[in-house]
């Protein structure tokens, strides 16, 4: 795999990092960005979703430190939820371990409309689902939504873009209202999940550590200050843009495959 990155390949990497960063700490959809941009350096696919995962899981983590004081929920649920998503998390990155490179790069138009789709779509399904809560009084079974998130969790650990308007379907199921908490929860299993897909990918020596590091440190600055300063950003600017980016990185990546 290559290693020796040139200049503009740096600061590539680390600018669109940096806004992948700043988009997953406000909205999601970060992955749109920075898994096409390792393709385009030369990184093959699957590679490239193994070093993607490494290098977000960092700058995720800095934007759960940032919400630390909104993660307001019930230490049961969230213990569980937890070792669920580490369980998931695993199994997906395995699965992935032992897909060819090219069924993979089959698949990859298909998971990438799938998830661009949900991001689209995600602000109407959030209202039919608050509505739906606000319809019924009794929350659905625990377990439903622990089910719901190990599918979730196997899914992030296997590609991983559109996770967070997953999680933030299963988080509404839990009766919780504020938005932050839900960002602040939802940053949380995200870091469990490619957290632990991180070991199997190491072990198979899938990750381009150069490219990883380096976007880590630009996702890890973008998603802690736009943590921050999310309250002042206008969400439908952002969503307008993660779509679009996301819809032509698929309309790419179907006339390439």
């Amino acid at each position: 795999m290559p290693n020796n990155l040139t200049l503009v390949h740096s600061l590539l990497l680390f600018s669109t990092a940096f806004i992948a960063g700043s988009l997953n700490a406000v909205a999601g959809g970060g992955s749109f960005i920075t898994f096409p941009t390792l393709i385009f350096t030369g990184i093959s696919p699957i590679t490239a979703n193994a070093t993607n995962n490494t290098a977000l899981w960092i700058a995720a983590m800095a934007s759960a430190g940032a919400y630390r004081r909104d993660l307001d929920i019930p230490k049961r649920e969230l213990l569980i939820l937890c070792v669920t998503s580490l369980i998931g998390g695993g199994i997906g990155s395995v699965i992935l371990l032992y897909t060819s490179a090219d069924v993979f790069k089959k698949l990859l138009p298909y998971l990438l409309l799938s998830a661009t789709l949900v991001f689209t779509f995600s602000e109407p399904l959030k209202k039919w689902l608050q509505f739906q809560s606000q319809k019924s009084s009794e929350s659905p079974p625990f377990f439903i939504l622990v089910i719901a998130q190990l599918s979730i969790s196997i899914y992030g650990g296997f590609f991983g873009a559109g996770l967070g308007i997953l999680m933030l379907a299963t988080l509404s199921f839990l009766g919780i209202k504020n938005i932050h908490t839900m960002n602040a929860f939802k940053s949380f299993l995200g870091s469990c999940i490619n957290g632990i897909a991180i070991f199997p990918f190491m072990f198979a020596g899938l990750i381009a550590w150069h490219q990883a590091i380096l976007m880590a440190v630009g996702g890890s600055l973008g998603g802690y200050f736009c943590a921050h300063y999310a309250r002042r950003l206008d969400p439908r600017f952002v969503r307008i843009f993660v779509i679009v980016v996301g819809f032509s990185m698929t309309t790419y990546f179907f006339i390439r495959g």
